[in-house]
């Protein structure tokens, strides 16, 4: 039997993507289309997306060519009246709506500071109210009443002040009609050489729901939905490579130099020997231990085994990115790193089709 479920090492070039097990439509595309590469490895057709970065929609459309692709926010985007009729008929609407206020790698980690304000994820981008836009998916969804909803979101979504943020979408998607439940997932035991906890809110549509309810606690039914994930981890020594095209500047190379095997972080080496606290999130990466999360930004992990950060072929690998994918002269790290790895999208959608709309 074979070790995992999808391939974490394949090619667009060879993929047979069968298309028939319903049809989806991306929101928050901005990954590159990782989600939508997940939903097409579990066999559904991704028909079309919406995305309001000019540039990852290019790459998304050299990629996946989808038939309804809308370069807009999704605040206008929602407010359409001209959508095609295919979108009222969506077995799954996905979205990953942008979640820097609540992320653990960044300083907010979920306090309420940064609510409410406006902010860009790059230049070139409009500048949004990145904390209502899962608010807007939500609309959305009350509009096209696909049958099932899947967003995905970072970990921090569930600690702190954030819990009462989960709250509301749980609210909101009461009022759009669905049942809400969701999952920490990590993609470790997906399949997926990397480590990268995720939360999964997985919806299904109430008026299609009961012949999968169960009595979930005393005031409350749920339709039955398992994803529990429990595949051998992937070590970094699978995929590593000897590639030092991304090296690392002198100020680390110092530190790098004088790392020891027990050194979990380029930290500890400069605390030892120059005395001083830096490096504070870049984190070494070794043979036999998992790659941690990946980020947008290279200098969060440095390779023990080479005065480098990781190198592309990596990234893509760490990610389950096809290894022919066209980033369009975008940076494959950044790319990947805010992108749903395709193979832990894949085994969501595999067990949403078996567990519920293989039985609608």
């Amino acid at each position: 039997m074979k070790p995992h479920k999808f391939d974490y090492r394949w090619t667009l070039k060879d993929a047979h993507f069968t298309k028939d097990k319903g049809a989806v439509f991306s929101c928050f595309a901005c990954g590159g289309g990782g989600s939508s590469m997940g939903y097409k490895l579990a066999g559904f057709d991704v028909i079309g997306c919406n995305e309001i970065d000019h540039r990852m929609m290019y790459a998304y459309c050299q990629n996946h060519n989808p038939k309804f692709p809308f370069l807009e926010p999704i605040q206008t985007f929602k407010d359409r009246t001209d959508l095609p009729p295919e979108l009222y008929n969506l077995d799954i609407l996905d979205g990953s709506p942008p979640c820097s206020t609540f992320s653990m790698a960044g300083v907010n980690c979920g306090r309420e500071k940064s609510w409410g304000k406006m902010k860009k994820f790059r230049e070139g981008q409009a500048e949004q109210v990145l904390d209502t836009l899962f608010f807007d998916f939500i609309d959305l969804a009350k509009k096209l009443q696909p049958k099932v909803v899947v967003a995905e979101n970072v970990k921090g979504l569930l600690l702190g002040e954030a819990k009462d943020y989960v709250r509301r979408i749980y609210e909101g998607f009461e009022d759009a009609g669905y049942y809400c439940q969701h999952w920490l997932l990590d993609a470790q035991r997906m399949g997926v050489p990397q480590r990268r906890e995720r939360v999964f809110f997985v919806c299904m549509r109430k008026d299609i729901a009961m012949p999968f309810l169960y009595q979930k606690s005393l005031f409350e039914e749920m339709p039955r939905l398992t994803l529990d994930f429990k595949e051998k981890p992937i070590l970094y020594g699978e995929i590593m490579d000897d590639d030092i095209s991304h090296p690392i500047p002198p100020s680390y190379k110092r530190c790098w130099d004088n790392r020891k095997p027990d050194d979990m972080a380029l930290r500890d080496a400069a605390i030892r020997n120059e005395g001083v606290d830096k490096f504070f999130n870049c984190t070494f990466v070794k043979a036999d231990k998992i790659v941690p999360t990946l980020t947008a930004k290279p200098e969060a992990t440095v390779a023990y085994h080479k005065p480098s950060f990781l190198s592309d072929t990596e990234c893509v690998l760490t990610s389950s990115f096809p290894m022919d994918y066209d980033f369009c002269g975008q940076r494959p790290n950044y790319v990947c790193g805010m992108s749903v790895p395709p193979v832990m999208m894949a085994q969501v959608a595999n067990q949403i089709y078996k567990q519920w709309l293989s039985k609608i």
